[in-house]
């Protein structure tokens, strides 16, 4: 089964309540389980399962590539807006430890209740502490309403920029570029980065009238790779297929020559954006300037330090 459950509020908030469970399920039920909307790295950590596995990206995959790319590119003062629950401690801390590992510093950090509709306050004091990146430690319409008042208060405008730490293609069109303009993100996938993800996008719109972002195309990889995987082993027993997953490399619309390491957590290149000024977009959905390029290898943890109790070191 495709787990697949990125709510509005929150792309994190569910997997904390669910994702145990659903591990626990995995094992006891012997049913492949594969995740592509939830970002906790606990899914192919302490909560890994022989028949579990997590495609498209995680909270180390979004932290490596907004945190330390942004880092090598100037960005090394930086002040926190976390949501102050799990995931966003999660986010903000693996994003914190990569941006000073590459010889960036953090300035504070403020919390914040999840659900909050106000963030003058947050906003003010990240703007206060001079710090060149303000990340956003949350996610969906947490992200979506920062943003939004981020440029009411001119922060971009003003010299600083905004780090979404996990934020994608659907939330910046339901934004609109006006506000989210100047927004610094990482994505494992673009529907303009070449002629396959093109050529996807394009049969992707014209059943859902939207472009995909990484979690729908991610979600189109996990099955299909899943169907090859029983193709291969030909038959659909949990074993054969699970077995199948972990050794056939990815290569689809989604990423070319991804792997499933031993903790489930399929690798794959991951790539630093930045959104367009209004004035630069060149056509319906053009929203994204490339920046970098995260290395599937660096973008995610390796399965020996992932803490699953299913991999020996």
């Amino acid at each position: 089964m495709v787990r697949h459950r990125a709510g509005r509020r929150d792309h994190g908030a569910h997997h904390l309540v669910g994702g145990a469970r659903r591990a626990s399920i995995s094992k006891e039920k012997k049913k492949i389980d594969i995740v592509t909307g939830a970002a906790s790295t606990d899914l192919t950590g302490k909560q890994c399962s022989p028949y579990g596995f997590h495609w498209a990206y995680d909270t180390h995959s979004q932290a490596v590539g907004t945190g330390g790319e942004l880092v090598k590119q100037g960005g090394d003062s930086w002040y926190f807006i976390t949501v102050d629950y799990a995931f966003g401690y999660s986010l903000k801390d693996q994003t914190a430890k990569l941006v000073e590992a590459s010889g960036g510093k953090v300035l504070g950090e403020v919390r914040y209740p999840l659900g909050a509709t106000d963030y003058s306050s947050f906003l003010l004091q990240a703007q206060s502490s001079g710090a060149k990146i303000v990340g956003l430690a949350n996610a969906g319409l947490d992200t979506s309403n920062s943003i939004k008042q981020a440029a009411e208060f001119g922060i971009v405008a003003g010299g600083q920029r905004l780090a979404a730490l996990l934020f994608t293609l659907a939330e910046v069109h339901g934004l609109g570029l006006q506000a989210a303009q100047g927004v610094v993100l990482t994505e494992g996938y673009y529907w303009d980065r070449d002629d396959k993800s093109r050529d996807f996008a394009q049969k992707f719109f014209k059943r859902t009238n939207r472009m995909p972002n990484m979690i729908q195309a991610g979600t189109y990889s996990a099955v299909t790779q899943y169907l090859k995987a029983i193709d291969k082993a030909g038959t659909d027993e949990t074993e054969a297929v699970a077995k199948q997953l972990h050794e056939m490399p990815v290569n689809d619309v989604f990423t070319a020559n991804g792997k499933v390491q031993a903790d489930g957590s399929m690798v794959h290149d991951m790539y630093l954006y930045q959104v367009k000024k209004p004035e630069e977009s060149k056509k319906d959905w053009d929203y994204y300037n490339y920046l970098a390029t995260i290395p599937g290898d660096k973008a995610f943890m390796k399965a020996e330090d992932s803490g699953c109790p299913l991999v020996t070191k």
